[in-house]
């Protein structure tokens, strides 16, 4: 899964376009660029919370690099999207929190997420519905900066291999707990253990041990800190490096040259397969793309259009066009294009059957045509989220945003419906 996740998740077109935003300054166009939709509004919280808090996020916001967060978020097998339903803090100012949101599934359209300002107040605060609006406990990332700081994405390799007391550490810390005291680690879906930092004092490093009482409420644990995913488990970038599944070239530059300094930062192109060769009436023909569309390059243009009327008429095809249509209905690049289109990779996977049908084909009814289909259905659902014209449980809503949605509506049930899906989109 981890090997599917990390060769379409994050295309190196969207790698390439959010480190050129990031040079010059652009962080809003590095978020475009790696479909991260900003929830926030600047001049509102300067309003609200003064210049100082401004300058901080500002500050924030031109270190993160959108595509490494991306890169890092959390994941669901079997497919490797995005965890859904989340919201993962990324910074802390007091009270209020700078945070990711992944959509709900049924919103996970596109693979998008959006950046937003939590500020603790009650659900008419949050633009959009969503299940989890407030920062959980398990998915965050304000402790582990490196996984989305362009900046200290050195810090991987050595946080890494850190044990559970560095890292309980900075956890108890930022908790206001102090350097030592009990933590909860989450080992499985329902595993639970309870660790103590101890030490002689605070200029000893503190060591870890098990504590020795009864096992604690389920009241008790979430009285304590959570170790958070990020520092329990071992980065699958790691263990891919170590199993010699991938290349460091073929992870994001940042985590390639943090992982393996050493390592060739150039990604594998794969070969040119064009043309095709196909055996046909006793010769080696070949299948080429020419003025943008695949063809059966070694034979007239007459001939094709008279073997194309005898297969309409039910007749046996040539070998070379029955080749060309096998290619769209059961191309070898579909694994690639479904699995981009899974990740929301439209670029991708239309540059992807251009270069497999050309630039002019008429893509036919087939696998290929469905997945298409299917795509841009999951992204008009998405836009339908955004514009809280899909059908939310009420109580992940706010009343105001329900009922402004009731009167949308109503307002529009008369267009036609392509007309209310480009809109929504």
């Amino acid at each position: 899964m981890w090997r599917r996740v990390r060769a379409y998740a994050v295309p190196p077109s969207m790698i390439e376009t959010c480190a050129a935003r990031r040079a010059v300054g652009d962080w809003a166009g590095a978020c475009a660029a790696a479909r991260v939709d900003v929830d926030l509004d600047l001049s509102a919280v300067r309003h609200r919370h003064g210049t100082f808090l401004v300058d901080r996020l500002r500050a924030d916001l031109r270190s993160l690099s959108p595509d490494l967060l991306r890169w890092h978020m959390p994941r669901v097998a079997p497919d490797g999207l995005l965890r859904p339903g989340l919201t993962v803090c990324l910074v802390r100012y007091g009270d209020l929190r700078l945070v990711v949101r992944t959509p709900p599934a049924r919103a996970g359209g596109g693979q998008r997420m959006s950046l937003a300002l939590w500020e603790g107040g009650p659900a008419e605060r949050h633009p959009h519905p969503h299940p989890h609006p407030r920062p959980g406990r398990r998915f965050r990332l304000d402790l582990h900066r490196h996984l989305w700081d362009a900046g200290r994405s050195g810090e991987l390799a050595a946080r890494a291999d850190a044990g559970w007391a560095a890292e309980a550490e900075r956890l108890l810390r930022a908790e206001g707990r102090g350097p030592r005291g009990a933590f909860v680690v989450r080992l499985g879906a329902r595993e639970r253990v309870v660790r103590e930092l101890f030490g002689p004092d605070d200029s000893h490093v503190p060591a870890c041990r098990p504590v020795s009482r009864t096992p604690p409420s389920r009241e008790a644990l979430s009285a304590l800190p959570l170790l958070p995913d990020a520092a329990v488990r071992v980065p699958p970038d790691l263990e891919l490096l170590r199993a010699g599944l991938v290349t460091p070239g073929e992870l994001h530059p940042l985590v390639g040259a943090a992982l393996a300094p050493g390592g060739s930062p150039e990604r594998c192109v794969p070969d040119s397969v064009d043309p095709h060769l196909v055996p046909c009436r006793g010769e080696t023909h070949r299948i080429a793309l020419r003025d943008g569309v695949l063809t059966a390059v070694d034979h007239d243009p007459e001939q094709l259009r008279r073997e194309a009327l005898l297969v309409a008429l039910g007749g046996p095809g040539l070998p070379c066009l029955r080749a060309i249509d096998e290619v769209h209905h059961s191309p070898e690049a579909l694994p690639a294009v479904r699995e981009r289109l899974l990740h929301g990779d439209a670029v991708g996977a239309l540059h992807v059957l251009e270069g497999l049908l050309g630039t002019r084909a008429v893509l036919r009814e087939g696998p290929l045509r469905e997945e298409l289909r299917s795509a841009a259905e999951r992204r008009v659902g998405h836009g339908l989220y955004r514009a809280l014209l899909d059908d939310v449980p009420p109580h992940f809503a706010d009343p105001a945003a329900w009922r402004n949605k009731r009167n949308r509506r109503d307002r529009i049930r008369t267009r036609p419906r392509d007309a209310l899906l480009t809109a929504t989109v």
